[in-house]
């Protein structure tokens, strides 16, 4: 037995220093360490030799398969020099050739609009704030004062899920969570995704984006709202768009009032080369976001005392401003993913 191992150890050395390539290296391995074989053969005749003697070639058999294992690992990291050599050898790479810049990505237009919109207001202290999208009843109507026959409760108007639980139709509930956390003051932003049943079509998407706004504090007053306004839409569009708030109604703001601006196309004018403005449609204005202040009822449901704060909202369509902006006339655009759209921003 002693005899054997030595012979099988003595061969396969020899074969693993003649090894040409990993392929002929491979096949000293499978034939003289795989299932079947020489030096797994002999472990597997311990069981006939003498059991005073098995210690000692049980030791030696080990040996001889761990001499072999180095010199497996030996003989690779060889070949495989020995490849690279030749390869280094005869293989150049010409210079000469110009080289392949690859494409450079960008943001999109929405995601650009949305950081746009958060910078301004982040300069006038507003801290951005998260919130699920996923939803409780009420955080999304119950706290912000929708009675329960209000139709944004209507199927046709929600994504309703299992347990009373459904997709938020705006990012209001951020608000809620936030005012159940912090005590006034409050000036923070919700920027995030929401989702409603609507039939797609060039100006509707069952998932937009939104940015809402809300400042809680002592003596609030509608003329901080329109000030704070005033300031991000000129910021924004540019120092010399005007802004008018027609009176409005929503249920978690009272008094609420749509914002406009003046038509950016034509200037305010309703006309465009001696024609109808085809943005503004001939009025000069366009609206932009919805907003007022805040309904007492929603201060007393997150725990606000309403005689000593008030407060103001406002809500921002992101795909909204963006169409005004880029001047698009198809929401759908923003979402279909076309390199031949996104390009051109």
């Amino acid at each position: 037995m002693r005899e054997r191992v030595a012979q099988i150890r003595h061969e396969a050395l020899t074969a693993l220093s003649q090894a040409v390539d990993l392929t002929a290296l491979d096949a000293v391995r499978v034939a003289v360490l795989g299932k079947k074989g020489s030096l797994t053969g002999l472990l597997r005749a311990m069981q006939d030799v003498p059991p005073e003697e098995r210690p000692a070639i049980g030791a030696l058999v080990n040996e001889a398969k761990a001499q072999i294992e180095a010199a497996l690992d030996e003989n690779k990291a060889r070949i495989i020099g020995e490849d690279r050599a030749r390869s280094a050898a005869t293989e150049r790479v010409d210079i000469s050739l110009p080289g392949r810049k690859p494409p450079r990505g960008s943001l999109h237009p929405l995601t650009e609009t949305l950081d746009e919109i958060v910078s301004i207001f982040e300069r006038m202290g507003f801290v951005w704030e998260d919130g699920p999208e996923v939803e409780t009843d009420w955080h999304n109507f119950g706290a912000l004062n929708f009675p329960p026959d209000h139709p944004a409760r209507d199927a046709q108007d929600t994504f309703f899920l299992e347990n009373g639980l459904l997709m938020r139709t705006h990012t209001s509930p951020v608000q809620v969570r936030v005012m159940q956390r912090h005590q006034p003051p409050v000036r923070m932003l919700a920027p995030g995704w929401t989702y409603r049943n609507d039939a797609i079509d060039a100006t509707h998407y069952p998932m937009f984006s939104q940015v809402e706004g809300l400042l809680v504090d002592k003596h609030v007053t509608l003329g901080d709202l329109k000030g704070v306004l005033k300031y991000f839409v000129r910021e924004f569009y540019g120092p010399e768009t005007k802004i008018r708030m027609r009176p409005s109604f929503f249920p978690f703001t009272e008094p609420s009032a749509e914002l406009d601006i003046s038509c950016f196309v034509c200037h305010g004018s309703g006309e465009l080369d001696h024609a109808v403005c085809p943005l503004c449609k001939g009025t000069g204005w366009k609206e932009l976001l919805g907003s007022g202040m805040v309904d007492p009822a929603v201060f007393t449901a997150v725990g606000y005392d309403p005689e000593e704060v008030t407060g103001w909202a406002f809500g921002i369509g992101i795909e909204r401003v963006a169409l005004f902006r880029y001047k698009v006339d198809d929401i759908r655009l923003f979402f279909e993913g076309d390199l031949r759209f996104l390009r051109q921003f």
